[in-house]
C-alpha cells in the first residue's frame, strides 16, 4: 500500500462540538480490499471513501490491547453493551424483522450493530492476550 499526501484540503466539521480538519490522501490498496471496503460503502448506505476512513478511524482508536494493565485487560475480556444498549438493539432487531424501522432507527440498528461487531472483536482480542499472560485459560478444543 503505498500513502501519497496531496495539498492538504481543510474542511470544519463538528462532531461533538470538535472541530476536525481532513487532508486529501491517495491510497493504493489490494483489489481484494477495496472491494470489501465497495460492499461495507454499498451494504450501509454510505461513500467508499467514508466507509473506508471508518475502517482506518476504528484501526487508529483501537486501544493497544497488548500494553493494557491485567486489570483492564480482563475488564475488556468481560464487556458487554450496556443494558440499555442491549434493549435498544433487541428493539430495533424485532422491528428490522417486521419491517417497520424508520429510518432514524435503522441507522440507530446500524450504529449498535456496528458497536457490538467491534466489542466482539476487541473481547476476541483481549482474551487472546489474557490467555497469552495466563491470566484466563484457553478455551476448550473439543477437536483435541
Amino acid at each position: 500500500m503505498s500513502f501519497h499526501a496531496h495539498r492538504p484540503c481543510f474542511s470544519m466539521e463538528c462532531r461533538e462540538d470538535v472541530l476536525t480538519m481532513s487532508e486529501t490522501v491517495t491510497l493504493e490498496i489490494p483489489d481484494e480490499l477495496a472491494r470489501r471496503a465497495r460492499a461495507l460503502a454499498a451494504a450501509t448506505h454510505r461513500r467508499f471513501e467514508d466507509a473506508v476512513v471508518d475502517w482506518l478511524r476504528h484501526v487508529v482508536d483501537a486501544p493497544p490491547i497488548e500494553a493494557l494493565p491485567d486489570e483492564a485487560l480482563l475488564d475488556l475480556c468481560d464487556g458487554a453493551l450496556s443494558q440499555g444498549d442491549q434493549d435498544t438493539l433487541s428493539a430495533l432487531l424485532s422491528g428490522h424483522r417486521e419491517g417497520s424501522l424508520s429510518d432514524n432507527e435503522t441507522e440507530r440498528l446500524d450504529e449498535l450493530m456496528t458497536a457490538y461487531r467491534q466489542g466482539l472483536v476487541l473481547k476476541a482480542r483481549a482474551l487472546k492476550e489474557a490467555v497469552a499472560r495466563g491470566l484466563r485459560p484457553p478455551l476448550a478444543d473439543d477437536a483435541a
